[in-house]
């Protein structure tokens, strides 16, 4: 994919930097969202993608959830890579709650920011 438009890129940003200042205010919950976000809007590149899941992995360690931490180990992996080839499943929130190959609907507003 070519490179990712600057409102997708604004929303990324914003989306890891709010959840960034929810975390240091203990806020640990209210971050999860913000990081799915972030995780929707990062598939397509390699980079933002496994940058994504170290920030996951680091909350997930912070929370102490070893589900979480375990989740997040193999989807760290294996994001470069199926993000490298394009086989990544689109809309998927990137939590261990769901499977990591299960495609979900991408909402709306963020779908909007993912045309090329």
């Amino acid at each position: 994919m070519s490179r990712m438009s600057a409102a997708a890129r604004a929303r990324y940003d914003g989306s890891l930097a709010e959840a960034g200042a929810l975390i240091a205010d203990g806020r640990n919950g209210e971050a999860w969202p913000l990081l799915e976000t972030a995780h929707i809007l990062s598939q397509p590149w390699w980079r933002l993608h496994v940058q994504t899941h170290w920030r996951m992995l680091r909350l997930a360690v912070r929370d102490r959830d070893r589900r979480e931490i375990t989740g997040q180990l193999m989807r760290f992996v294996v994001a470069g890579p199926g993000s490298a080839t394009g086989r990544y499943p689109r809309g998927n929130t990137g939590r261990a709650d769901v499977p990591a190959t299960q495609p979900m609907p991408v909402p709306d507003d963020l779908a909007a920011l993912l045309v090329p």
